[in-house]
């Protein structure tokens, strides 16, 4: 039982590292250098711990009821030092969801054409299998969550610069938003999830 929460929870704080990680790597390849000089630049989890959001939150859910919800501290960065003016913070908020759907198709597909050396190798657990299935799920669900387009997502910024207008009014939602997109995770994420689970797995 301790194991099921615990690796999840491995699973959860590195890959929201790897996410924030991302947003500060973009920022500073398109010439913004605030994460580097707060020293969050980094693949470091202790500079990018949330005590409630991280640690707190996280593991009371997934003991409680058996699921997730979390976030790791906001990587900085200053939109006014980004070379691309016009589509700078819009990539800087992808860079995060798109990391995890990284992480998700790097080993989603190999469990679409290695399974049977993963279930029959003599080197390698089967529990594996079920291991790697959970990084899959999970920085799936990291991605298509932060693209909920309300704040404070990533998907709202990315409507925004989009949309600035009707991004405007979603970013006046305040705390309304975190509860819309709360909402719209546990109605209408999961299946989307299955789905994208299976167009990358097979399975």
């Amino acid at each position: 039982m301790l194991n099921q929460i615990l690796f999840p929870y491995i699973i959860i704080v590195i890959s929201a590292v790897v996410h924030e990680y991302a947003h500060g790597a973009t920022a500073y390849y398109l010439g913004d250098s605030t994460a580097r000089d707060a020293d969050r630049l980094t693949l470091n989890p202790l500079k990018h711990v949330d005590l409630f959001g991280t640690v707190i939150l996280p593991l009371s859910l997934l003991f409680m009821a058996g699921f997730f919800i979390g976030y790791a501290k906001p990587v900085p960065y200053n939109p006014d030092n980004l070379r691309d003016r016009k589509y700078g913070s819009l990539k800087v908020a992808l860079a995060g969801p798109i990391s995890n759907l990284f992480i998700a198709l790097v080993f989603g597909l190999f469990l679409r054409f290695f399974p049977g050396f993963v279930l029959v190798s003599s080197v390698v657990p089967p529990i594996l299998f079920t291991f790697i299935a959970y990084i899959v799920i999970t920085n799936i669900w990291l991605a298509l969550f932060n693209l909920i387009p309300f704040p404070p997502l990533d998907g709202s910024k990315v409507l925004y610069d989009l949309f600035p207008k009707l991004g405007a009014r979603i970013m006046n939602l305040g705390a309304s938003g975190i509860i819309l997109a709360l909402l719209i995770a546990f109605f209408l994420l999961p299946t989307l999830i299955d789905l994208v689970f299976r167009v990358i797995v097979g399975s």
